[in-house]
């Protein structure tokens, strides 16, 4: 064997065989010892960027096998199995590793040792199937690192108290010197303060010394710390891809498991052909029957006991209106306790009976299908043209550390989100994003059956949250006054106008107008960080109100966790209990968002539900994910089990909403889809306050991410300047004793809604007048 190896100084490089595993053996590998490392690659090329695995000298251990063969242990935790050409090459290598041991463990008592120690170890290793477990520094060196660096931090506070001793007596004797009126006293005296002087020069050279001590030991080891918290967070990430692709495949093999067993059952009780009392014709003629194999699922059903108004279980708060917040906060442990004990009660079985159709019926069924995709029907002949990409979102690092760095020694209350972990869409543009699937509130205003039309308006709700899967960018805060307004009479048959309507706490008000229905929220939300993820808890209440029949339907949404908010690839979850509610005629719909488990053996991200009539009959069941589709099923029987569950037959399920395609390149920009791309455009005639001309998000949209950066700095300012303002003007009334009208906003009035009885923000008619006659004078300058 042709070895490349050479030696300079206290480096020794050449080509070694290493054990891989027992399909591939030994390998041959390029191995390169310095600085008491060890380190292996594939070939030489990859020195540059790219180590396979490092062990540490100073706490291994060498020891021969046989005349080619040596082992390289690390205290268990890893294992270099090698083998070299010959004798003599085996013996070079042992004598070279043995010398930059005895180095390393020198430099290692005598406090010399510097950050080689870890410069190999913490590279990033690239899968392979000869991948070895990492090397991980010993835990002895972090505890020798923090004695040097307590060490170190004793030293300077004792020089930092020599300084003040050795300060305090020079300037006493200057003072005394100052004060000697005697001439011969003179001498003696400049002799002391210049002694004393000395002293503090000594002091103060000790004192920089051991800052430039400290200072380096701490950046070194703060590169290396920073090193090692990368390679954690690299190995997290695949740890956890590993663990979602096992349970991906899990689910995968249970699905399988079960269709191989419903077709063995299938078999075994289907006539087989040629047996007496068959027809073979039989197989050619379809009816409708019951198929033996059913399909099964559970449902949740409404509670029985529950407070007035709204309840959202799994949320962790329960409330009727933004204002009943901190009284109902107490009542929230309670009612979570209550949800769990009465878990088993609170569901039913489903039994969905899948019928068989003439062949004419299942071309029709077809037909219709295709006939009624879930897109808008309105003529898009005469509807404007519009925008179908936006620029792509530049490639620009993310820097935790620079962003923390310039974070120090700032207020709290003014350090800015950057940009670079946002989208360039606002809040309010976000909230009118839920518009996306309009088309279920359409067909809703076009049922006569109140329960049907409930199913339509549930599949609305799921559908709101479809894009949450893949959308983890945050919105831009809307200043308070912004607005936004969406007109999409011309192609989607609805106008949208949104207000934020307070600043503290935040609240955004919107109102939208379709065909033969009209829509209105109050949003807020409270949020939990609970160290690994963020919840988000939404307050306020939806309405929605039927023109023809009269109907009015509320609801409140359910809790939105973000998960691997410090480490690792953000995911979204949406979980907890919706109760929508028709106070017209008492029918509800109860809905419910399974909480993501990897190996839950549940479909991820599933929900269910049934709607009820006043008197708690069901008429529908629904099923289905909040990221792909929603089913609903006509209820046909209602039964009790013997456990005294309902058990409820229902009819063939149709589909009530179905999530389109993301275009090709989403995820370059910002995983928007097509409605997103198009509410950000520019267009004419809008208020001076609309979120379209908020110039940070516009420089965002456009990839000047640093100029966004420095004009949401500004506009924050120049927002809190204007609070300031408020705030003396409330002030000066109190003082001079005259009543004082806090802000109020434009668009929307506070005033208590009939139908549930609380203060909530409602459209006052006056925008869209407005805008007609281009009059935008009350409009304050945000922007």
């Amino acid at each position: 064997m042709a070895d490349s190896k050479s030696i300079q100084g206290d480096s020794y490089k050449g080509w070694l065989y290493k054990w891989t595993n027992y399909i591939k053996g030994y390998q041959k590998r390029w191995f390169v010892l310095q600085n008491g490392l060890l380190s292996y690659y594939r070939n030489q090329a990859e020195m540059a960027h790219t180590c396979r695995g490092t062990i540490n000298l100073a706490n291994a251990f060498i020891h021969t096998e046989d005349s080619c063969s040596f082992v390289i242990s690390n205290g268990g935790t890893q294992s270099f199995h090698l083998k070299a050409s010959s004798e003599v090459e085996r013996q070079r290598w042992v004598t070279a590793l043995e010398l930059a041991k005895a180095r390393a463990i020198s430099m290692m008592e005598s406090g010399l040792e510097d950050d080689y120690v870890v410069v190999q170890c913490l590279r990033n290793i690239n899968d392979s199937e000869d991948d070895e477990p990492h090397t991980q520094p010993d835990k002895n060196e972090f505890q020798n690192t923090l004695r040097t660096l307590g060490s170190k931090l004793e030293d300077l506070n004792t020089c930092n108290d020599l300084i003040v001793k050795h300060g305090a007596a020079l300037q006493k004797s200057l003072s005394e010197l100052e004060l000697l009126d005697n001439p011969g006293e003179t001498a003696p005296r400049i002799k002391c303060v210049n002694e004393r002087a000395t002293l503090f020069r000594i002091t103060s050279n000790a004192m920089i010394n051991a800052c430039a001590d400290y200072l380096d030991l701490a950046q070194s080891q703060g590169r290396r710390w920073q090193r090692m918290l990368q390679h954690e967070h690299d190995q997290r990430l695949r740890l956890e891809e590993m663990v979602e692709q096992i349970a991906k495949q899990h689910s995968s093999l249970e699905k399988l498991a079960r269709k191989s067993l419903a077709a063995n059952v299938k078999l075994d009780i289907n006539p087989k052909p040629g047996v007496p009392g068959s027809d073979s014709d039989d197989d050619d003629d379809f009816y409708d029957a019951v198929d033996e194999h059913a399909e099964e699922f559970q449902v949740a059903l409404p509670h029985k006991k529950k407070p007035p108004g709204h309840r959202r279980v799994g949320s962790d708060i329960s409330q009727v209106s933004i204002e009943s917040l901190g009284a109902t906060l107490g009542r929230q442990e309670a009612e979570s306790s209550e949800s769990e004990s009465g878990k088993e009660e609170d569901e039913a079985k489903v039994i969905s009976a899948a019928r068989k159709t003439s062949a004419n019926s299942v071309k029709n069924m077809r037909n219709n299908l295709s006939s009624q995709q879930l897109t808008p029907t309105l003529d898009r002949k005469m509807a404007r043209k519009r925008r179908k990409t936006i620029p792509e979102r530049p490639n620009y690092s993310i820097n935790l550390w620079s962003i923390m760095k310039n974070c120090i020694g700032k207020d709290l209350s003014k350090i800015p989100m950057p940009v670079n972990f946002g989208e360039p869409l606002s809040m309010l543009q976000r909230l009118i994003e839920e518009m996306e699937y309009s088309e279920c509130l359409d067909k809703a205003a076009q049922c006569d059956d109140p329960t049907e039309q409930l199913t339509h308006i549930a599949a609305f709700t799921v559908s709101a949250y479809a894009i949450t899967t893949i959308r983890t960018g945050k919105p831009f805060n809307p200043l308070l006054g912004e607005t936004y307004e969406c007109d999409r009479m011309d192609d989607l048959g609805w106008r949208s106008l949104a207000e934020q309507v307070s600043h503290h706490p935040p609240i955004a008000a919107i109102h939208t107008e379709g065909k033969g229905w009209t829509m209105w929220q109050e949003f807020s939300m409270s949020s939990k960080f609970r160290g690994k993820y963020l919840q988000i808890i939404p307050l306020g209440t939806s309405h929605l109100a039927f023109t023809r029949s009269g109907n009015h339907y509320t609801w409140r949404k359910v809790t939105l966790t973000v998960h691997n908010i410090i480490v690792g690839r953000l995911w979204v979850d949406n979980h907890g209990e919706m109760d929508i509610v028709n106070h017209t005629n008492g029918d509800q719909c109860h809905l419910k968002y399974s909480q993501y488990s990897y190996f839950s053996r549940e479909t991820p991200r599933k929900v269910t539900g049934v709607v009820t009539d006043k008197g708690g009959n069901a008429h529908w069941v629904l099923t289905g994910t909040w990221d792909e589709k929603i089913e609903g099923a006509k209820v046909l029987s209602t039964t009790t089990s013997s456990k005294g569950k309902p058990v409820f037959e229902s009819g063939p399920a149709k589909t009530l909403w179905r999530r389109r395609k993301i275009p090709a390149g989403h995820e370059r920009m910002y995983n928007f889809t097509p409605l997103a791309i198009e509410l950000n455009e520019p267009e004419e005639n809008v208020a001076p306050t609309d979120s379209r001309l908020r110039p940070d998000q516009r420089l965002m949209e456009l990839g000047e991410w640093d100029e966004a950066n420095k004009e949401k700095v500004r506009l924050e300012e120049k927002q809190r300047a204007a609070r300031r303002r408020r705030e003396s003007q409330v002030e000066r009334s109190l003082a001079e004793g005259n009543a004082f009208v806090g802000y109020q906003p434009l668009w929307f009035q506070k005033i208590k809604e009939p139908t549930t009885g609380n203060l909530t923000h409602t459209y006052n008619g006056e925008y869209w007048p407005v805008k007609e006659r281009q009059d935008w004078s009350r409009c304050p300058d945000l922007f």
